[in-house]
C-alpha cells in the first residue's frame, strides 16, 4: 500500500479533515457505525473488506479518537467499535454527501433507502448553511478571514 502524505499540519481544515478520516472506506466504516454496526465480523459483512484493511482502518479511526473500543455488550470477550463524540460529529458531513448524491446522482431510482424523521416518518429537509442571523447562504456570499 503506498503510504499518504499526511495533511495534519496544514493550514486549511479540510485537508485537515481529510486527514482524520482518512479515506471512502473510513467514511463507510462510520457510515455502518452510525447504523449500529459495533463488531468487527458486521463491519466486514456490510462492507466485504478483506480483514487486513478493515483492521487498519478500524485501528487508524481508534487512533484519531473517531471510533473507540468497549467490552461487547452481550458479555463475550469480543469488542465493540463505538463512535466517540467526535465521530459523532461527523454526522452532518454524512448526510451531506447523502443529500449531495440524492440530488446529483445519475441513478437516483437506483438509491434504495431515504432518511427520515424517526418521530413522524418523513423526510429530513436538506442541510442549509446559515448566516448567524439566520439567512441562508450560497458560497459566493461566504468569504475566508484571518483569524
Amino acid at each position: 500500500m503506498v503510504k499518504r502524505t499526511s495533511l495534519e499540519g496544514d493550514a486549511c481544515p479540510i485537508a485537515r479533515s481529510l486527514d482524520a478520516i482518512g479515506d471512502w472506506w473510513s467514511l463507510l466504516i462510520i457510515r455502518d457505525a452510525f447504523l449500529g454496526v459495533r463488531r468487527f465480523s458486521a463491519f466486514q459483512r456490510s462492507l466485504g473488506m478483506a480483514k487486513n484493511i478493515l483492521a487498519a482502518r478500524l485501528r487508524a479511526l481508534v487512533d484519531r479518537g473517531i471510533l473507540t473500543t468497549e467490552p461487547a455488550s452481550d458479555g463475550s470477550s469480543y469488542r465493540d467499535y463505538v463512535l466517540t463524540p467526535k465521530g459523532r460529529g461527523l454526522f452532518p458531513i454524512l448526510i451531506a454527501l447523502r443529500q449531495w448524491s440524492e440530488e446529483f446522482d445519475e441513478h437516483p431510482d437506483q438509491i434504495a433507502t431515504a432518511l427520515v424523521d424517526r418521530v413522524n416518518r418523513r423526510p429530513v429537509r436538506k442541510l442549509l448553511l446559515t448566516a448567524e442571523d439566520g439567512r441562508t447562504l450560497a458560497p459566493e456570499e461566504t468569504a475566508l478571514a484571518p483569524r
